[in-house]
């Protein structure tokens, strides 16, 4: 993570040097968003906490925390909460209420069982149920995300219940 920021800032950086001072129009920056697969999923994340709020992130990389967990997983062919992941959703559900410029993004992922479509409206199912339950928790919609990817990025290639267990999942992305 923090070579992650490390790279956003060299980045901007570089590219602040970059720019010209003279009359010309600025361009509205765009984000940068890094698929070289460095990290967990090869995802820098362009929704994140906002200047200023590099405090908080620490309260995100601390392993004793239920912050750091990131991944909800679930049952075949359910979009239900287990109730062993209630407390990871509420604690980041009063994370974002605690940060209200920090957006996280929710993905939304099924196991190669299923049609495309099926495992699509899965994906966005699971993503949403997660979503309803941190803004009942009081986050606001507008700082939760949803995407589904369906059966397209498993984590474990296999064909056997552990793979599938591992692919059936929501991702919080910050």
């Amino acid at each position: 993570m923090k070579t992650r920021l490390f790279l956003i800032v060299l980045l901007t950086v570089l590219l602040g040097a970059c720019s010209s001072t003279g009359g010309s129009k600025q361009q509205p920056s765009a984000s940068v968003d890094d698929r070289s697969g460095a990290g967990d999923n090869g995802d820098v994340n362009t929704y994140g906490a906002g200047e200023g709020s590099g405090a908080g992130m620490s309260e995100l990389d601390d392993p004793n925390s239920p912050l750091s967990t990131r991944i909800i997983y679930f049952e075949y062919d359910s979009s239900d909460i287990q109730e062993r992941y209630r407390d990871v959703v509420e604690a980041h559900a009063n994370y974002l209420v605690n940060n209200p410029n920090v957006v996280v993004a929710l993905e939304g992922h099924a196991d190669e069982r299923g049609s495309r479509e099926y495992n699509l409206a899965l994906g966005e199912r699971r993503a949403l149920a997660v979503k309803r339950q941190m803004t009942l928790l009081g986050a606001a919609a507008s700082q939760v995300r949803t995407v589904s990817y369906g059966e397209e990025r498993p984590v474990e290639s296999g064909h056997d219940d552990y793979s599938w267990g591992q692919n059936r999942r929501v991702e919080l992305v910050y």
